[in-house]
């Protein structure tokens, strides 16, 4: 007989820790617009930076599409997906997370994340122009409104006054639809209480991000791309503040006692230019782990902090997102990110399936090689369709940007 073999006991994970917090709050968004929808309540898909105050104060429940895919593609159906798709006529070319979605509407079940269809679709342009044709798409295939907020891409540093009021009259008019639509009230006093929230959970986690400074580094950066998802959807919620505050409470210990969430040694940090290549996460984190590469921070990670004081202050924070930057704007926000956090090398993962980034970014990752002096390399993939990655060009580029790193702290000595 062959020896019995014993299942590695699973680890558990301390129920006040803010990696648990973090993740029931994930979980619960999905769960709270199904017992919704089964109350006959009226659902929205919402995208990643459609103002969430709006929702929020209205007492709306509201999934994300874009995390619904990440979660379908990091446990491996993004292919599957994305192939359905690609038989109902939708282009391998278009955006990975609008194939999964796409095809979420048409079979309507996936069983590593299910979310009840929606009533009614929000779509804000500021994470970027192909999001407009996707929810398009949806609304018309689905049969259901469509709400559109325009935000404009910002040729200049600061945002306008002309801006602001653009943006703002559309966020009236989106809360007015909202209101005729779905019966729900706005309060101005909610709104008071869900603006502070969303300030406190953002800046509870924009500290804990910037403890990367620390050297090593008091957490794993790949962390962020996870706990990313509560401040995109729910940062409204007093639940997020009090998970953030847990989160910056543990890496402010970390570096207290000389640990952190990066499982290995800091011999190299790195900022990580792009979206995670969720199919392949555990690849790519791994190739930079068992080499000493900790991504300590990127551009996405403190993106979703929004701090303001009123309504005119949140319309000018949502024109100012790192995707509605002109080239020099973004550019120097990551140049900043890089110096502050002691950053070696830049590691862009250039992802086929964002186009105008795509066409911009090995401009600007060359401004911010030289800027820093620091060495760039980049590899192709995509955030949701594993077939657009190679492993081993992976591996060679991050092998290639090791080399570079480690002579040139030989050179420093």
């Amino acid at each position: 007989m062959g020896e019995e073999v014993t299942a590695k006991p699973k680890r558990t994970v301390d129920p006040n820790s803010a990696k648990y917090k973090l993740g029931q709050i994930a979980a619960k968004a999905y769960s709270d617009a199904a017992e919704a929808k089964a109350r006959g309540e009226m659902v929205g898909w919402c995208a990643s930076n459609f103002p969430v105050e709006i929702p929020e104060t209205l007492g709306l429940a509201v999934v994300y599409p874009e995390n619904q895919a990440a979660g379908i593609a990091a446990r491996g159906g993004g292919e599957r997906m994305c192939s359905e798709a690609e038989g109902e006529g939708y282009s391998n070319d278009i955006c990975a997370y609008a194939r999964i979605s796409l095809a979420y509407a048409k079979v309507k079940d996936a069983p590593e994340q299910n979310m009840p269809l929606p009533d009614f679709v929000l779509c804000c342009n500021n994470i970027c122009n192909c999001m407009i044709k996707w929810y398009e798409n949806l609304a018309k295939e689905l049969d259901i409104p469509m709400i559109m907020i325009d935000i404009p891409f910002n040729p200049d540093y600061e945002v306008s006054e002309a801006e602001v009021s653009y943006i703002k009259a559309q966020f009236w008019d989106a809360i007015h639809q909202l209101e005729e639509l779905t019966g729900k009230k706005w309060s101005d006093e909610r709104f008071k209480e869900v603006m502070e929230i969303s300030g406190r959970a953002s800046r509870a986690w924009i500290e804990a991000t910037s403890q990367a400074n620390c050297v090593p580094s008091p957490f794993n950066g790949f962390d962020l791309l996870n706990h990313m998802a509560v401040m995109v959807t729910a940062r409204g919620k007093i639940e997020a503040a009090e998970a953030m505050e847990t989160l910056l409470k543990e890496y402010k210990e970390n570096h207290e006692k000389g640990e952190s969430t990066f499982r290995a040694e800091e011999k190299y940090r790195i900022m990580f230019e792009g979206i995670a290549c969720w199919p392949w996460l555990r690849v790519t984190s791994n190739g930079l782990k068992s080499r000493g590469i900790n991504m300590v921070t990127t551009i996405y990670a403190d993106a979703f902090g929004f701090i303001y004081d009123d309504f005119d202050s949140m319309c000018r924070r949502y024109a100012n997102v790192p995707n509605a930057m002109n080239l020099e704007h973004a550019r120097d926000k990551r140049i900043k990110l890089c110096k502050d956090d002691h950053v070696e090398g830049l590691l862009v993962h250039t992802n086929r399936s964002c186009k105008l980034w795509s066409g911009f970014m090995p401009e600007m990752s060359r401004q911010i090689g030289a800027a820093c002096n620091i060495p760039v390399a980049s590899f192709d993939g995509d955030q949701a369709d594993p077939r657009n990655f190679s492993e081993a060009q992976y591996d060679t580029r991050v092998q290639g940007l090791m080399e570079i790193m480690e002579a040139n702290k030989g050179g420093n000595q």
